[in-house]
Protein backbone atom coordinates (compact mmCIF):
# COMPACT_ATOMS: atom_id res chain seq x y z
CA UNK A 1 0.00 0.00 0.00
CA UNK A 2 1.53 3.49 -0.93
CA UNK A 3 2.28 5.31 2.11
CA UNK A 4 0.06 8.18 1.05
CA UNK A 5 -2.78 5.82 1.66
CA UNK A 6 -1.60 4.10 5.02
CA UNK A 7 -3.16 4.81 8.42
CA UNK A 8 -0.76 6.84 10.53
CA UNK A 9 -0.11 6.57 14.27
CA UNK A 10 2.76 8.98 16.05
CA UNK A 11 4.07 7.37 19.23
CA UNK A 12 5.14 10.36 21.48
CA UNK A 13 6.48 9.56 24.57
CA UNK A 14 9.74 9.28 26.57
CA UNK A 15 12.65 6.74 27.05
CA UNK A 16 10.33 4.02 26.79
CA UNK A 17 9.42 5.03 23.68
CA UNK A 18 12.39 5.93 22.66
CA UNK A 19 13.83 2.54 23.90
CA UNK A 20 15.72 2.74 26.88
CA UNK A 21 17.59 -0.77 27.24
CA UNK A 22 18.17 -1.27 31.23
CA UNK A 23 20.55 -3.97 31.15
CA UNK A 24 22.86 -2.09 28.58
CA UNK A 25 21.60 1.44 29.29
CA UNK A 26 21.90 2.07 25.04
CA UNK A 27 18.80 1.99 22.96
CA UNK A 28 17.33 -1.46 21.35
CA UNK A 29 17.28 -2.01 17.61
CA UNK A 30 13.65 -0.47 15.95
CA UNK A 31 12.46 -4.32 15.77
CA UNK A 32 12.26 -4.29 19.73
CA UNK A 33 11.12 -1.06 20.55
CA UNK A 34 7.54 -1.07 21.23
CA UNK A 35 6.65 1.50 18.42
CA UNK A 36 8.41 -0.90 16.21
CA UNK A 37 6.44 -4.14 17.54
CA UNK A 38 3.53 -2.28 16.90
CA UNK A 39 4.62 -1.51 13.11
CA UNK A 40 5.32 -5.27 12.70
CA UNK A 41 1.78 -6.11 13.81
CA UNK A 42 -0.19 -3.55 11.89
CA UNK A 43 1.94 -3.82 9.02
CA UNK A 44 2.11 -1.49 5.91
CA UNK A 45 -1.52 -0.34 6.07
CA UNK A 46 0.04 1.72 8.82
CA UNK A 47 2.58 4.22 9.20
CA UNK A 48 3.92 4.35 12.61
CA UNK A 49 6.41 7.20 13.90
CA UNK A 50 8.70 7.15 16.66
CA UNK A 51 8.96 10.28 18.82
CA UNK A 52 10.45 9.52 22.13
CA UNK A 53 12.94 11.21 23.94
CA UNK A 54 14.24 10.52 26.99
CA UNK A 55 13.58 12.41 30.28
CA UNK A 56 10.54 14.18 29.00
CA UNK A 57 7.41 15.27 30.88
CA UNK A 58 3.71 15.89 30.25
CA UNK A 59 4.19 19.48 31.29
CA UNK A 60 7.28 20.05 33.73
CA UNK A 61 10.51 22.13 32.69
CA UNK A 62 13.50 20.33 33.90
CA UNK A 63 16.26 23.01 34.64
CA UNK A 64 19.11 20.76 34.41
CA UNK A 65 18.14 19.02 30.99
CA UNK A 66 16.65 21.32 27.95
CA UNK A 67 13.73 20.27 25.44
CA UNK A 68 12.11 17.88 27.50
CA UNK A 69 8.63 19.79 28.35
CA UNK A 70 6.27 17.62 25.86
CA UNK A 71 4.11 20.39 25.51
CA UNK A 72 6.38 22.48 23.92
CA UNK A 73 7.60 20.21 21.65
CA UNK A 74 4.04 18.13 20.78
CA UNK A 75 2.72 20.65 18.76
CA UNK A 76 5.93 21.07 15.96
CA UNK A 77 5.68 17.13 16.21
CA UNK A 78 1.97 17.39 15.57
CA UNK A 79 2.75 19.85 12.64
CA UNK A 80 5.67 18.04 11.00
CA UNK A 81 3.76 14.74 10.79
CA UNK A 82 0.05 15.11 9.74
CA UNK A 83 -2.00 13.96 9.04
CA UNK A 84 -2.21 11.94 11.80
CA UNK A 85 -5.00 9.26 11.87
CA UNK A 86 -4.07 8.50 15.59
CA UNK A 87 -1.68 10.60 18.48
CA UNK A 88 -0.30 7.83 20.75
CA UNK A 89 0.54 9.78 24.12
CA UNK A 90 2.67 7.69 26.91
CA UNK A 91 4.15 9.61 29.19
CA UNK A 92 3.98 10.64 32.99
CA UNK A 93 7.04 8.74 34.03
CA UNK A 94 9.78 11.70 34.68
CA UNK A 95 6.82 13.56 36.28
CA UNK A 96 7.27 11.66 39.30
CA UNK A 97 10.69 12.66 39.86
CA UNK A 98 10.97 14.25 42.79
CA UNK A 99 12.10 17.67 41.65
CA UNK A 100 8.90 18.66 40.31
CA UNK A 101 6.79 17.29 43.54
CA UNK A 102 3.25 16.76 41.19
CA UNK A 103 0.86 14.24 42.79
CA UNK A 104 -0.96 12.16 40.55
CA UNK A 105 -3.90 14.10 39.79
CA UNK A 106 -0.93 16.93 39.04
CA UNK A 107 0.27 14.80 36.69
CA UNK A 108 -3.52 13.69 35.14
CA UNK A 109 -3.85 17.30 34.42
CA UNK A 110 -0.57 17.72 32.89
CA UNK A 111 -1.78 14.71 30.45
CA UNK A 112 -5.31 16.48 29.84
CA UNK A 113 -3.26 19.75 28.55
CA UNK A 114 -1.43 17.45 26.09
CA UNK A 115 -4.46 15.61 25.08
CA UNK A 116 -6.64 19.01 24.90
CA UNK A 117 -3.60 20.20 22.45
CA UNK A 118 -3.83 17.22 20.37
CA UNK A 119 -7.96 17.36 20.01
CA UNK A 120 -7.80 20.91 19.15
CA UNK A 121 -4.77 20.77 17.14
CA UNK A 122 -6.51 19.86 13.45
CA UNK A 123 -3.75 17.64 12.44
CA UNK A 124 -6.03 14.96 11.60
CA UNK A 125 -7.26 14.05 8.27
CA UNK A 126 -9.13 16.80 5.96
CA UNK A 127 -7.42 19.41 9.03
CA UNK A 128 -9.78 16.91 11.71
CA UNK A 129 -9.02 16.14 14.73
CA UNK A 130 -6.69 13.12 15.03
CA UNK A 131 -8.03 10.01 17.71
CA UNK A 132 -5.81 9.71 20.76
CA UNK A 133 -5.26 6.62 22.71
CA UNK A 134 -4.06 7.68 26.22
CA UNK A 135 -1.52 5.19 27.70
CA UNK A 136 -0.41 4.83 31.55
CA UNK A 137 3.22 3.52 31.63
CA UNK A 138 3.68 0.50 33.98
CA UNK A 139 4.31 1.40 37.20
CA UNK A 140 7.53 1.47 38.85
CA UNK A 141 9.33 -1.24 40.34
CA UNK A 142 12.74 -1.84 42.74
CA UNK A 143 14.48 1.57 42.46
CA UNK A 144 18.56 1.20 41.97
CA UNK A 145 20.16 3.81 40.17
CA UNK A 146 17.28 5.93 40.21
CA UNK A 147 15.74 5.71 43.92
CA UNK A 148 17.23 9.33 45.18
CA UNK A 149 15.67 10.63 41.67
CA UNK A 150 12.49 8.84 42.00
CA UNK A 151 11.47 8.95 45.49
CA UNK A 152 7.56 7.74 46.13
CA UNK A 153 7.92 6.49 42.71
CA UNK A 154 6.26 3.31 43.09
CA UNK A 155 2.63 4.59 45.23
CA UNK A 156 2.55 7.32 42.81
CA UNK A 157 3.23 5.55 39.40
CA UNK A 158 0.43 2.97 40.87
CA UNK A 159 -2.20 5.70 40.68
CA UNK A 160 -1.29 7.07 37.49
CA UNK A 161 -4.01 4.96 35.50
CA UNK A 162 -7.03 6.02 37.42
CA UNK A 163 -6.20 9.65 37.10
CA UNK A 164 -5.23 8.79 33.30
CA UNK A 165 -8.54 6.74 33.02
CA UNK A 166 -10.78 9.76 33.99
CA UNK A 167 -9.20 12.18 31.81
CA UNK A 168 -10.11 9.51 28.73
CA UNK A 169 -13.17 10.05 29.90
CA UNK A 170 -13.48 14.27 30.52
CA UNK A 171 -11.95 14.11 26.61
CA UNK A 172 -13.47 10.88 24.90
CA UNK A 173 -10.34 9.17 23.67
CA UNK A 174 -9.33 6.03 24.08
CA UNK A 175 -7.35 4.78 27.55
CA UNK A 176 -5.09 1.88 27.88
CA UNK A 177 -2.90 0.70 31.31
CA UNK A 178 0.37 -0.77 29.77
CA UNK A 179 0.61 -2.20 33.29
CA UNK A 180 -1.94 -4.62 32.64
CA UNK A 181 0.30 -6.06 30.02
CA UNK A 182 3.70 -5.30 31.16
CA UNK A 183 6.01 -4.59 34.21
CA UNK A 184 8.89 -2.17 34.64
CA UNK A 185 12.65 -3.96 35.19
CA UNK A 186 13.67 -4.80 38.52
CA UNK A 187 17.02 -3.44 36.67
CA UNK A 188 16.27 0.15 37.33
CA UNK A 189 12.47 -0.06 38.64
CA UNK A 190 11.73 2.32 35.12
CA UNK A 191 12.89 1.34 31.66
CA UNK A 192 11.32 -2.19 30.14
CA UNK A 193 13.18 -5.22 29.18
CA UNK A 194 12.13 -7.12 25.70
CA UNK A 195 9.35 -8.86 26.52
CA UNK A 196 7.61 -5.70 27.90
CA UNK A 197 7.59 -3.78 24.72
CA UNK A 198 6.69 -6.82 22.75
CA UNK A 199 3.55 -7.31 25.11
CA UNK A 200 3.03 -3.42 24.95
CA UNK A 201 3.22 -3.30 21.28
CA UNK A 202 1.17 -6.12 20.37
CA UNK A 203 -1.51 -4.82 22.94
CA UNK A 204 -1.68 -1.47 21.42
CA UNK A 205 -2.20 -3.07 18.15
CA UNK A 206 -5.29 -4.30 18.87
CA UNK A 207 -5.74 -1.12 20.45
CA UNK A 208 -4.99 0.67 17.32
CA UNK A 209 -7.11 -1.27 15.18
CA UNK A 210 -10.51 -1.04 17.28
CA UNK A 211 -10.04 2.92 17.14
CA UNK A 212 -9.94 2.77 13.40
CA UNK A 213 -12.33 0.37 12.83
CA UNK A 214 -15.09 1.49 10.21
CA UNK A 215 -18.16 2.40 11.64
Amino acid sequence: MPESSARTVLCYGDSNTWGYNPCTKRRYSAAIRWPGVLRGELGPAYHVIEEGLNGRTTIWTDPLAEYRNGKHLLTPCLETHKPLDVVILMLGTNDIKWKFSATPYDIGRGMATLVDLVQRSRSGPEDGTPKVLLIAPPPAARLTEFAEMFQDAEDKSRRLPAQYAAVAKEFGCAFFDAGAVAASSDIDGIHLEAEAHTAIGSAVAAQIRQLLKPG
